[in-house]
């Protein structure tokens, strides 16, 4: 609003500016492109000073000056300007309508990779000669302008990642002369207009990731110059219009999660030169078609995430091209065809998450070089091929949740580019028998719940890079630990847990990478070394039911991230260090059925800890178990015992604290905190992280001193005019990769319902979040506003399609942590928003260890992010049922699981003014149901966010 109150005064300086150059320059009579782009200089942010040598020089010459300024290029005889290229100079600013029109005999125009902003200029639009116009890559925003059919000589037309909002523009249909259509990457809206399917020359059209909705138009059939087309990440209704199949020059083809149900028709086998085609994440339904094979061009198919069914087609084997094939995720059936072992090009196969039977193919591998194998979550049978690894390039092999037998094929002990091998959960026996010093590679194994014996084999230490090792629940496998296992270079998780080891505990050594160690039901003996405090960064150890014996080391309790603690059933004896009570990372300490004696430590952590945990130690005493008395009789730990020390502790942290304070102030006004930084994200400008911080106030010195805030969040207005929402998260140092790594990931969400992190400046200790502010307030401001049940319905649906895209489409997931109302906000068009995700959770990752591995490549979702995630589940279902009441119900999900369902969808029935008799009723009752499931006491027994979106739209009912 600000931005516009001054853009008259603003154009009016503009035109002085202008004008003052043909009054300060008569002499060198300076031409009319120079001057004209002078004045465009006055309208842009160059932070980086990339057009420096956009000044006039001294002399006089005949030609154009600034022929030879940077990014300008003119005709052999400089006397034309026929193109700008002002790509990737970190500018910025709003540009004014008829800034171009002076540039008449512009062919070439690129203003790519910056951040301009606001309205795109109209005035291009009367550049007639313009044959290239690429403003890929900025933040323009506002409804693309009418008048873009003016350009009839346009051969590209490149808008990729902006801020459009509104219509795609109908009149690029009318450039008969346009190749490249691409509008990809914004926020169109409404469905893909029907004379797109009338360009005569398109080659490439990209309209993918925006939100566009309705049916995609049979026209688009038409195009049969088109080669390559992307429209996926969209809301589509209906199904694949099969008039596809009759763009003959298709090569590419991406539609890929596009809200498609119904079957895949056939006529696409009629794309003969079709090379990649990908369908993934859609609701299509049916069996794949047979005449797929004939498209023997095809390298790259993915149709994962449907709900396909039936085999996959025998023709398959004709693909000789194929080199990608992705089918997991639906409801195939049936065997793997022999032929696909035959494909020569193939690298990639995803088969996961199906109901395939029988063995693989015997020849798998034996004619391509496999990369990725994935066939887990099925019912497959019998042994690993033997020729897997023939090809020297296979890199992940999963196979878990099936039902494999026999031992580890001896093809693998040979195949030095693996990465990962997960074969968890199924039925191999035999010797652990891979040559690990011949896999330099080798980050993640996992052999858990199968039935190997011959203990662990002591080469595991030649893996030097590796992180993960499960051997967990093979319960014959005995042998002993060796201090080398425990004590690898990059190791940071190990499980053996219930696999009959015995001997003594070893010695650690360098095991500073190690956060887990597992060793749970076995037969280790010994004591528990001193030496685990060499593991620093342990965060979870579970001894729990071995025979172990002596004191509980007291460098154990001194680590600085140690969360979870399980010692319980073994023979430890002594006291409880006291160490554990001081720990700030400490959750839980398990010590129950040992010989431990003394006094359970008073600290406030202890407190909350449930009694079983020290249950089974006779001579223990404390709070939680019995009281303690002295030689005296008085009861240790008693308030009279307790008062004196209280006092003295309290004095001395007093006097502590006033030093620290005086230190720390001292500290920041001297030294700062570090260097500010700043980082932005895709389509903010660019902007420094001075220009950031001087927005906050008018302090000079940005780089050494903190803007003071009011709060947490504040509003701030950058120098382009964007106002954004700014907030503090703190963190200490130590932490700063992990919480910048799960702020990128925050930042590089993107979705229609949810708000965008725009960028962050940090330092050492602190970052400002710079999020997207939507000035329509929350939903906790107009809940008990009467809506109709469509609008409530809306609501609901945008808050799951939010939660759903975090759950499912971010990998790792990213917990919202925080959902409820006041974290629901609405943009202009009233479209809600989900904001605030993340951010709880990059709380915690600052104020404990037990989410410090959130940014692992492990493919497990770690216990606290599931945690948070069903969470959400469960606070999705109380949100559905405030929503419905009219905030009459908040915080209610035991209403929904004490009350019967009869009254409850009465009670809103009449709190919604619907007639038992509407036709309303069952849609409703559908999302009570919904709610019902989400809030279910069990968390296992929620549905997923996945399933929960399909179920408040109606696509799929839950079984």
């Amino acid at each position: 609003m600000g931005i516009k109150l001054f853009q008259p005064l603003y154009i009016t300086t503009t035109f002085l500016i202008f004008l003052s150059l043909i009054l300060v320059f008569p002499v060198l009579a300076v031409d009319l492109f120079t001057q004209g782009l002078l004045s465009l200089k006055t309208e842009i942010l160059d932070n980086s000073n990339s057009l420096k040598d956009w000044i006039l020089p001294s002399g006089s010459t005949d030609k154009i000056y600034a022929c030879s300024w940077s990014g300008v290029k003119c005709n052999e005889n400089s006397s034309l300007i026929i193109g700008l290229d002002l790509s990737v100079k970190n500018l910025g600013g709003i540009l004014s309508e008829n800034q171009f029109s002076v540039f008449s005999d512009l062919v070439e125009l690129n203003l790519s990779h910056n951040s301009f902003c606001e309205k795109l200029p109209v005035g291009i639009f009367k550049l007639s000669n313009l044959r290239s116009l690429d403003i890929s890559r900025n933040n323009f925003s506002g409804h693309f302008p009418s008048g873009i059919s003016n350009l009839d000589s346009l051969v590209i037309l490149d808008a990729f990642s902006n801020s459009f909002s509104g219509p795609l523009p109908k009149d690029a249909s009318e450039i008969e002369s346009l190749k490249v259509l691409n509008f990809a990457g914004s926020y169109f809206s409404g469905p893909i207009p029907s004379e797109y399917g009338s360009f005569k020359n398109l080659d490439f059209i990209h309209l993918a990731g925006n939100s566009l909705s309705g049916k995609i138009p049979p026209e688009l059939g038409m195009l049969k110059t088109v080669i390559h087309m992307e429209i996926g990440y969209n809301l589509y209704e209906g199904t694949l219009p099969w008039e596809l199949g009759n763009m003959s020059k298709l090569q590419y083809l991406d539609i890929a999660s596009a809200n498609l149900s119904g079957s895949i028709p056939k006529e696409l086998t009629n794309l003969t030169n079709l090379e990649s085609l990908f369908l993934f994440r859609n609701q299509l339904s049916g069996k794949i078609p047979w005449e797929f094979g004939k498209i023997i061009s095809l390298s790259s198919l993915d149709l994962s995430d449907n709900y396909l069914s039936g085999p996959i087609p025998e023709s398959f084997s004709e693909l000789k091209n194929l080199k990608l094939l992705s089918v997991m995720y639906n409801d195939l059936s049936g065997t793997v065809p022999e032929g696909i072992a035959k494909l020569p090009q193939l690298d990639t196969l995803l088969l996961w998450d199906n109901w395939f039977k029988g063995p693989l193919p015997k020849d798998l591998g034996k004619y391509s070089k496999l990369k990725y194998v994935d066939v887990s979550t099925n019912y497959l049978v019998g042994s690993i091929p033997p020729s897997i690894c023939s090809g020297g390039m296979l890199q992940r092999l999963i196979l878990f949740s099936n039902n494999f037998t026999g031992g580890l094929s001896p093809s693998l002990s040979n195949c030095s580019s693996l990465v990962r091998i997960r074969i968890e959960d199924n039925l191999f026996s035999g010797d652990i028998s891979l040559n690990f010093g011949k896999f330099p590679d080798l980050s993640y194994v996992d052999m858990s719940r199968n039935r190997f014996t011959g203990g662990i084999p002591t080469d595991i230490a030649l893996a030097s890079n590796l992180e993960y090792f499960n051997v967990s629940y093979n319960p014959n496998l005995g042998g002993v630990i060796s201090e080398k296992t425990v004590s690898l270079y990059a190791l940071q998780n190990f499980s053996a847990t219930n696999c009959s080891i015995s001997g003594d505990f070893p010695p650690f050594g360098p095991c500073k990478s190690l956060l887990v160690l597992e060793l749970s039901m076995n037969n280790v003996s010994g004591i528990l070394p001193q030496s685990i405090s060499n593991c620093q960064n342990l965060v979870s150890l579970d001894l729990a039911n071995n025979n172990l014996s002596g004191q509980i080391p007291v460098g154990l309790a001194s680590l600085p991230d140690i969360s979870v603690v399980d010692l319980s059933h073994n023979s430890f004896s002594g006291s409880i260090p006291a160490k554990f009570g001081s720990s700030s990372s400490l959750q839980l300490l398990n010590v129950s059925f040992n010989d431990l004696s003394g006094l359970i430590p008073f600290d406030k952590s202890f407190k909350v800890m449930d009694s079983s945990a020290f249950w089974g130690n006779p001579k223990l005493c404390g709070t939680q178990l019995r009281p303690c008395r002295g030689p005296n009789g008085l009861e240790l730990g008693s308030r009279k015992t307790q008062k004196l020390a209280w006092v003295l502790i309290t004095c001395g942290i007093i006097v502590l604290a006033i030093t620290a304070a005086f230190v720390g102030v001292f500290y920041f006004r001297r030294r700062g905190q570090g260097q500010w930084k700043m980082v932005s994200f895709s389509g903010f400008p660019r902007f420094t992280a001075d220009d950031v911080l001087r927005s906050f106030n008018s302090i000079e010195e940005a780089t050494d001193m903190v803007p003071p805030l009011a709060g947490s969040d504040c509003k701030a207005v950058l120098p382009t005019g964007i106002t954004v929402l700014v907030k503090k998260i703190e963190w200490r140092p130590e932490r700063m990769n992990a919480m910048m790594d799960l702020i990128s990931r925050m930042g590089n969400a993107r979705h229609k319902n949810l708000t965008r992190l725009l960028g962050f400046c940090y330092n050492k200790c602190m970052a400002y979040l710079l999020c997207e502010y939507l000035p329509n307030g929350n939903l906790a401001e107009r809940i008990r506003t009467k809506r109709d049940w469509a609008t409530k319905h809306k609501i609901i649906v945008a808050v799951a399609k939010g939660l759903c895209y975090l759950h499912h489409d971010c990998y790792p997931a990213i917990p919202h942590g925080d959902l409820k109302t006041n974290n629901i906000v609405f943009d202009e068009n009233m479209e809600p928003h989900l904001t605030e995700f993340g951010v709880k959770f990059l709380i915690q990752l600052n104020n404990g260890p037990s989410v410090a591995r959130v940014g692992n490549e492990a493919g497990e979702i770690e216990r606290a992010i599931q945690e948070e995630l069903y969470r959400d589940i469960y606070n999705f279902g109380e949100l559905i049922l405030e929503i419905l009441t009219n905030g009459k119900l908040s915080n209610a999900a035991m209403s929904i699981q004490n009350t019967s369902k009869e009254v409850l969808l009465r009670e809103v029935l009449d709190e919604n003014d619907v007639a038992p008799s509407s036709s309303v009723q069952e849609e409703i009752k559908l999302v009570l149901e919904v709610a019902s499931l989400c809030t279910r006491v069990r968390p296992s027994d929620r549905p997923s966010m996945e399933d929960a979106l399909k179920l408040v739209t109606g696509l799929k009912k839950q079984s």
